[in-house]
């Protein structure tokens, strides 16, 4: 595993299983968060988010976490290990909400500088339609470059620590 992406609903634990698998592979760990936004939650320029993409995912050796389907190929293209958070519409909200409370006014650490959390019910709604919506052509996808990448799908916290536990040994 040297090209390792991360992807699933908000509020999953995208970033934190991503940190984890960077303390025990010592990969180069990339947010996507933090070169799609701009301060004041401002959006990357299509073009050049698309361009950012590819640059982030050319290097041999990456932990990527973040969705953003738009450049999902690009990345799909270059990884060899996919890891797809498939947990339940519940547990991602609780998540998000429990974020947003710890963090609200002040910038996460896997989120760029000028993006404070806040409370966005566009966003509450993203992730309670995520899997009706978003899910299906995810897992095709996956489908798709299963013979080429080792593809992952845990639907809970203890499959995702046993597979850590595993990284370990």
């Amino acid at each position: 595993m040297q090209r390792i992406m991360v992807i699933g609903s908000c509020g999953a634990g995208k970033s934190t299983l991503a940190r984890r698998i960077h303390k025990v592979l010592d990969l180069p760990l990339i947010h996507l968060d933090q070169h799609y936004w701009k301060a004041g939650w401002q959006e990357s320029e299509p073009a050049a988010w698309e361009s950012k993409v590819k640059e982030l995912s050319n290097g041999n050796h990456w932990i990527i976490d973040g969705n953003y389907s738009g450049t999902m190929d690009i990345r799909l293209a270059k990884a060899d290990t996919v890891i797809l958070l498939d947990y339940p519409t519940w547990k991602c909200m609780y998540r998000v909400i429990r974020r947003i409370l710890k963090y609200r006014g002040k910038t996460r650490p896997d989120m760029v500088k000028g993006c404070p959390e806040r409370f966005d019910w566009d966003f509450l709604h993203y992730v309670l339609v995520f899997r009706l919506t978003r899910r299906k052509g995810i897992l095709n996808k996956l489908k798709k470059v299963k013979k080429n990448v080792k593809v992952f799908i845990f639907r809970n916290d203890h499959s995702t620590e046993r597979f850590l536990q595993s990284l370990k040994t």
